[in-house]
C-alpha cells in the first residue's frame, strides 16, 4: 500500500513537472510544492526556456510598458560604518573634508533635477556613520542635528517642500521608529535585501565587518516596512560570493513578504561589478548568461504583477537583453547625477534608452518613485503630507506626468514625435479596427486604447481620425451661441466645482449672483442680434429655485425671442425642478418642452460611475438617475448632448465604463447629438486646492479621450466635439486631427471653466473659428444646436458683430435668505 502510494504521488509529481515546463502552471503558484518544483524546474531546464517563461510572464502583468524614474541622485553623506569589499560609495573620513552635503548644496542638486523634468529625489547615504566616524558626530552637531537619519528627514522635507521632487530614502538599515519619521517625507524607502546567506558576513567574505549586512537584520527592516505600509524597494546584489541556491532562497524570502504585506514594489536585480581600490577588484563578475538566468528566475518566482528591474548602466552596450529575462522597469535615470554608487557606469541617454526598448517591442515610460497602484490607495500607501504632491504628479494611470501642461492654462501643449522603430501593438490594431466596424468594444478594450502611449497612441489618433474622416468629413462645425450661467448660488457641494457659491467660497473666484429674468432676456436679445443660433442656459441649485424658475426663464426667453433655441438645463437642474414640483421627470420635461425648451445639455454627467461620483459629488444623482433623466428627454423628442469631465481622481476604466454607458443609452433612444470631452481645470476647484486631486488630464489623455471616443461610440454618436476654452488653440487643432469634428460654440460668456482658471477668453468669434479651421485645411461649417446648417442672414449677421454690453450679475450677499439654507 505504501510502495502504491509512492507511485501514485510520483506520477502526479512527474505529471505536474512537466506541466510547468509546457508553460501549464503558472511558475510563481504559491504553495510550498510548487515552489520546490519550481526550484527543481530553474535547476534542470534549458536556459532558453526558464527565459521564455519570465517573459510570457512578465508580458502577463506588464504587456507593454518599459518604465523608468527621472530623478536626481542627492549622496547626503559617503561615509559609512559598514566595510563592504566591493563598495566605493562608501569613502574614509578624511580631514579638511566635510562629511555632509550643506541644506543649499541639497537643493542646488534638487532644483536642477526639478528643471531637468525629473519627479524622484534619490537620497542614498552610508549606514548611520556617526556611530564610527567623529567627523560625522561633529558635523551633525555644527548642522543642529543630533543623528544622519535626522538631518536626512529635514533635508526631505526641504527638496519636496521647494522642489515637489518625491524622495525616496535608501539610508540602510532603520528601525521601525526611524522609518515611520521619514513616511511623511518620503514616497517610498528601500534597502536591498543583496543576499539572504549569513556565510558572506563570515571573515574574507563580502560582508565581513559590516554589521548591516546581517540578512536577518535587513529581513527585519523589510518586514517592519511592509506593517507600516511603506511601498518598499529591495533586491539582490549577485556576483559576490553567493550560490545559485542562495539566490533562489532571497527571492522566496522575498515573495514570502511580499504575499505577506503587499508593500514591496520593485526588485532590483543587480549584477555585482568590479571596482579598483576595493578588496574585491579582482573577483570575477557574474557571467551574463548567469545574470539572464537570475533575473528571469526573479520573474518567475516573483510573479507577473512585480516590478522587476535591472540597472542598463551596469551591462554596458547590450542592455536591451535584459528585457529578454523578463523585467519591465530600468530603474531610476538621471539627466543631472550619476550613480555615485557605480560611478565609472554612467547612464545610458534616454534617447538610446527608448530606442533599444523600442526594438524590443516595448515603450518606455516615466513613472514616480511610488508605483501605480500605490498611487491609487494612497490612504494606505502615503501620509496625507505626501499624498497631495503624489497626486500632482501622477497622470490617470498613476505614471508620472510627461509634460507641465494643464487644461485651461497659458502654456500650449507640447505635441511629442514619437519613438523610431517602434511597432504599434498587434492586439491594439485589432482593437481599431473592431471599432471602426461600429462593434461594441469591451471594458478592457476601451482601456488598453486609454493606456496606449508613444507610437501606440499616435495609431489611436490616426485610426480615431481617419474614422472622422469616413464618417463625418473634412468638415468642422461649430455654433454661434451665448452662455448665461444664470447663478452660481448652489446647494450643492461638488468638490470638483470652482463655479458655484455657498459657505466658505468666498475664497474661489468671482461673488454669489442671481440674475434676473429681465437681464437674462437681455443677453439672450443681444446675442440674437450678434448672430447667435443658440442661448444656452445653466446654473447652481439655488435653494429658492423651483421647477417654475425653469419654466418661466423659457417662457420669457421664447416670448422675447420666439425663433432662438433654448438649450438649458442639466439633467441635475431637471431633476430639481421636478421634485420641487413633485412631478414625474418625464411630465416636467414636457412642461419645459412646451415652455420653450429646445434641446438639453448632458452636463453634471462628471463621470457615470457612482464609484468616483461618490468621492467628488457624493449628494448629486447618480449615474442611474442621470440617464433616466437623458432617456426620458429621447422619449418626449427632446435631444441632448453628452459629456465626460475628465482628470480629477478617476481612472482609465471609469472612462471606460462611462463611455459605453453612453453608447448603450444612445443605441436606446438615438437622442444623443454630440459626445463632449471636458477636461477638468484644476487651478482654483475646492478638491485640488485641498489636494485631493490631480492636476487635470494631461494632453496625452486629453487627445486619446477625443480619439477614443471617437472609436468607442462609433457608428452611434456622430459628432465629437472639442473644447476651445479648456485647450487652447493648439490644443484644440490637435484634437480636431484626433478624431474631433466640432468646435463647439463661440460661447460670448464663459464663467464656468473661468471660475475654476481657465485663461482662454470668454469669445471665440466666428472670424477666428474659421481660422483656426482652415489652418488645418479642414473647412468650416456654422450650424445649428441640432447640426444643421444656419440661414445665411444669421451667419452673415455673426461676423463683424459689435462688442458686447458688459454683463450686470446681481451680486447676492452671504447674509440674505437665499443662502441661509445652503
Amino acid at each position: 500500500m505504501v510502495a502504491e502510494t509512492h507511485t501514485k504521488a510520483g506520477a502526479i509529481r512527474s505529471k505536474r513537472e512537466r506541466r510547468l515546463a509546457n508553460g501549464e502552471i503558472t511558475p510563481s503558484t504559491r504553495t510550498h510544492e510548487d515552489a520546490g518544483l519550481l526550484r527543481a524546474f530553474l535547476d534542470t531546464a534549458e536556459p532558453e526556456l526558464v527565459l521564455a517563461r519570465a517573459r510570457e510572464l512578465r508580458n502577463q502583468g506588464f504587456p507593454r510598458l518599459q518604465t523608468f524614474s527621472p530623478k536626481v541622485f542627492i549622496p547626503l553623506t559617503q561615509l559609512c560604518r559598514d566595510y563592504c569589499h566591493y563598495c566605493t560609495f562608501s569613502r574614509p573620513a578624511r580631514k579638511g573634508q566635510k562629511a555632509y552635503l550643506t541644506p543649499d548644496e541639497v537643493l542646488k542638486i534638487a532644483r536642477s533635477g526639478q528643471l531637468a523634468g525629473c519627479t524622484e529625489a534619490l537620497f542614498t547615504l552610508g549606514d548611520k556613520p556617526e556611530l564610527r566616524h567623529s567627523l560625522a558626530r561633529e558635523e551633525l552637531a555644527a548642522l543642529g542635528y543630533p543623528t544622519t537619519l535626522d538631518y536626512l528627514r529635514a533635508m526631505c522635507e526641504l527638496v519636496l517642500s521647494e522642489t515637489g521632487l518625491l524622495p525616496h530614502v535608501n539610508a540602510g538599515v532603520m528601525t521601525r521608529e526611524e522609518m515611520a519619521s521619514l513616511r511623511p517625507v518620503s514616497a517610498s524607502q528601500g534597502l536591498m535585501l543583496e543576499t539572504a546567506s549569513d556565510r558572506l558576513c563570515q571573515k574574507g567574505q563580502a560582508h565581513y565587518r559590516s554589521p548591516d549586512k546581517d540578512p536577518a537584520v535587513r529581513l527585519r527592516m523589510i518586514r517592519e516596512a511592509g506593517e507600516l505600509n511603506i511601498p518598499f524597494t529591495s533586491g539582490l546584489l549577485i556576483g559576490i560570493g553567493e550560490t545559485r541556491e542562495e539566490r533562489l532562497d532571497a527571492l522566496f524570502l522575498l515573495r514570502d513578504l511580499q504575499e505577506e504585506h503587499g508593500h514591496i514594489q520593485e526588485v532590483i536585480i543587480q549584477n555585482f561589478r568590479a571596482k579598483p581600490g576595493t578588496p574585491m577588484q579582482d573577483a570575477k563578475e557574474p557571467a551574463r548568461e548567469d545574470y539572464l538566468w537570475t533575473i528571469a528566475a526573479a520573474r518567475l518566482i516573483l510573479g507577473p504583477e512585480m516590478s522587476l528591474q535591472a540597472p542598463p548602466n551596469l551591462s554596458n552596450d547590450d542592455f536591451a537583453e535584459l528585457i529578454d529575462a523578463g523585467i519591465n522597469d530600468w530603474g531610476g535615470i538621471s539627466p543631472i547625477t550619476p550613480d555615485y554608487v557605480n560611478p565609472e557606469a554612467p547612464w545610458p541617454m534616454l534617447g538610446l534608452l527608448a530606442r533599444q526598448t523600442a526594438e524590443k517591442g516595448r515603450v518606455l515610460t516615466r513613472r514616480l518613485t511610488i508605483y501605480p497602484q500605490y498611487c491609487r490607495d494612497l490612504d494606505r500607501w502615503a501620509t496625507p503630507e505626501i499624498a497631495t504632491q503624489i497626486r500632482r504628479a501622477t497622470d490617470s494611470s498613476g505614471l508620472a506626468r510627461n509634460d507641465s501642461w494643464v487644461p485651461g492654462g497659458v502654456e500650449p501643449p507640447s505635441l511629442t514625435p514619437s519613438t523610431p522603430n517602434l511597432a504599434v501593438s498587434h492586439s491594439l490594431a485589432s482593437i481599431t479596427r473592431k471599432a471602426a466596424r461600429g462593434e461594441r468594444l469591451s471594458t478592457g478594450e476601451i482601456v488598453e486604447l486609454f493606456e496606449s502611449r508613444d507610437g501606440d497612441a499616435d495609431h489611436v489618433y490616426r485610426a480615431a481620425d481617419e474614422l472622422r474622416r469616413e464618417t463625418v468629413g473634412d468638415t468642422v462645425t461649430y455654433a454661434v451661441n451665448r452662455n448665461i450661467n444664470y447663478t452660481n448660488i448652489c446647494s450643492y457641494r461638488c468638490s470638483f466645482c470652482a463655479f458655484s457659491k455657498g459657505r466658505g467660497k468666498d475664497s474661489l473666484r468671482g461673488d454669489p449672483y442671481d440674475i434676473p429674468l429681465e437681464e437674462i432676456v437681455r443677453r439672450a436679445s443681444e446675442a440674437a442680434a450678434r448672430g447667435a443660433s443658440e442661448v444656452c442656459l445653466q446654473g447652481g441649485i439655488h435653494p429658492r429655485y423651483d421647477g417654475n424658475t425653469y419654466l418661466n426663464i423659457c417662457k420669457a426667453i421664447k416670448t422675447a425671442l420666439p425663433d432662438l433655441h433654448i438649450h438649458a438645463f442639466s439633467p441635475l437642474e431637471v431633476m430639481h425642478g421636478s421634485q420641487t414640483l413633485g412631478l414625474p421627470v418625464k411630465v416636467f420635461l414636457e412642461q419645459l418642452r412646451d415652455a420653450g425648451l429646445s434641446t438639453l445639455p448632458g452636463t453634471a454627467a462628471e463621470i457615470l460611475d457612482d464609484e468616483i461620483r461618490a468621492i467628488i459629488c457624493p449628494d448629486k444623482l447618480s449615474s442611474a438617475e442621470w440617464l433616466d433623466v437623458l432617456r426620458a428627454a429621447h422619449s418626449i423628442g427632446l435631444k441632448t448632448t453628452s459629456t465626460i469631465m475628465f482628470g480629477h481622481v478617476e481612472r482609465p476604466v471609469h472612462w471606460a465604463r462611462h463611455l459605453l454607458k453612453i453608447r448603450d443609452l444612445q443605441e436606446q433612444t438615438g437622442g444623443i447629438t454630440e459626445f463632449v470631452p471636458l477636461p477638468f481645470v484644476h487651478s482654483e476647484a475646492p478638491m485640488s486646492r485641498l489636494g485631493q486631486s490631480r492636476l487635470g488630464p494631461t494632453f496625452r489623455e486629453v487627445r486619446l479621450m477625443h480619439a477614443v471616443a471617437r472609436l468607442a461610440l462609433n457608428p452611434v454618436i456622430a459628432n465629437i466635439q472639442t473644447s476651445w476654452v479648456k485647450l487652447g488653440a493648439v490644443g484644440a487643432k490637435a484634437c480636431l486631427n484626433s478624431g474631433a469634428n466640432d468646435l463647439g460654440g463661440t460661447l460670448m460668456n464663459e464663467s464656468i471653466s473661468r471660475a475654476a482658471g481657465a485663461s482662454h477668453g470668454q469669445e471665440m468669434p466666428p472670424e477666428d473659428m474659421e481660422r483656426l479651421i482652415r489652418s488645418i485645411d479642414r473647412t468650416p461649417l456654422q450650424r445649428t444646436t441640432l447640426y444643421g446648417a444656419v440661414s445665411d442672414d444669421l451667419h452673415q449677421r455673426s461676423f463683424g458683430a459689435p462688442s458686447l454690453s458688459p454683463v450686470r450679475n446681481t451680486r447676492q450677499a452671504k447674509n440674505k435668505q437665499t443662502l441661509q439654507s445652503l
